[in-house]
């Protein structure tokens, strides 16, 4: 079988050894010493903003709509994964839906400003497949209307915006480290800001406001990542340089093999060094995707029909036309793309894809 992706396990040696100081101290939660060093080493690998390190993905982003959402109106993408709507809802928030570019995926800025009222309070974009929003664009519009600006960087461990990290853009980024991601603790996530005010805010958040033992600075939520699931990204981050390597490699693979008629993949946007974090394919209508899909079944070849639906379509929010998101939602899936798929396994992919088209 060949998955749309397989988590990277490093040697196991290596893990052992990042828990022998776990055992010795008796310590599993409540921020120990190895969830302190991998925010640590984190930051020095990407040299990123602040960061906190928490227990998936979503909290971060929950904890980010709390402090700058303020129940209002928060404008956002609906090509993105569902927890990035989920989280705008959870936080009793309004979600407020803006097409996207048809080539980077990502949110179209010049639809943006048509959908600001004097509730809103934030824009929540993703930064899609690793490649950047157009963060200049979003940053000047932000500006103008006094708004804050929220990424969910869920898939860019690794990418970086004209030389920096594209976790330093914005006010807060989250991050996932997911077992599917690039980076990944086996389920993990964290929140980055370079405000002193929000860090210190998020950071009592994550741990249900506690300040102390016995006095609480605020509001909170159990954030907070253990021990175990830190000594798995300090095992994984040395690892980093050859996995996104040999990711390049097989994507490169893909565009050499695959000839691109009746369908295309993401363009990378300028200034971007890309993660290769997935490899998306989208086709001219579902009609064809679904015999894609079929064809590569057959072949025990499982790609992901990602993201789908187009979250504007969810039975819980308030339903909006953006046509370019659902048509490439409705053709859209990333191929398999992880650590030792083969040239022959590549070429397999590809020949099943061109004979079912």
């Amino acid at each position: 079988m060949i998955p749309v992706t397989k988590t990277f396990f490093p040697p196991i040696a290596e893990y052992q050894d990042q828990l022998i100081p776990i055992w010795e101290k008796k310590w599993l939660t409540n921020r120990g010493d190895s969830v302190k060093k991998m925010e640590h080493e984190i930051q020095e690998h990407l040299q990123s903003v602040g960061f906190i390190a928490m227990n998936n993905g979503t909290i971060p982003l929950q904890i980010a709509l709390k402090i700058l959402g303020k129940g209002g109106e928060i404008i956002t993408t609906p090509f993105s994964y569902v927890a990035t709507t989920s989280a705008i809802v959870w936080e009793n928030c309004t979600p407020v839906f803006v097409d996207i570019e048809p080539d980077f995926l990502t949110i179209d800025p010049a639809k943006i400003e048509a959908a600001i009222t004097a509730r809103t309070t934030c824009i929540l974009a993703t930064h899609v497949f690793g490649n950047s929003c157009d963060i200049e664009a979003i940053a000047a519009i932000a500006k103008r209307h006094q708004l804050h600006v929220i990424y969910d960087a869920a898939h860019c461990f690794g990418t970086q915006y004209n030389q920096s990290s594209i976790f330093n853009f914005g006010d807060i980024a989250t991050c996932s480290f997911h077992a599917t991601k690039i980076f990944h603790c086996g389920e993990g996530g964290g929140l980055f800001t370079g405000q002193s005010a929000l860090f210190e805010q998020a950071f009592y958040m994550h741990n249900f406001g506690h300040k102390g033992h016995e006095d609480f600075h605020g509001i909170g939520i159990n954030g907070k990542i253990s021990e175990l699931h830190a000594a798995m990204g300090l095992s994984v981050l040395p690892h980093l340089p050859n996995i996104i390597a040999e990711r390049k490699k097989i994507i490169e693979t893909y565009q050499s093999l695959l000839h691109f008629q009746g369908f295309q993949s993401i363009q990378i946007r300028k200034n971007v060094a890309w993660n290769y974090a997935y490899y998306p394919i989208w086709f001219s209508n579902e009609e064809t995707v679904k015999k894609v899909i079929s064809g590569l079944n057959e072949q025990d070849i499982f790609p992901r029909r990602y993201f789908y639906p187009s979250l504007n379509t969810l039975p819980y929010v308030k339903v909006s036309s953006c046509p370019i998101a659902e048509k490439i939602s409705s053709s859209i899936i990333c191929l398999p793309l992880y650590v030792g798929l083969s040239q022959e396994e590549i070429e397999k992919i590809v020949h099943v894809i061109h004979a079912a088209i």
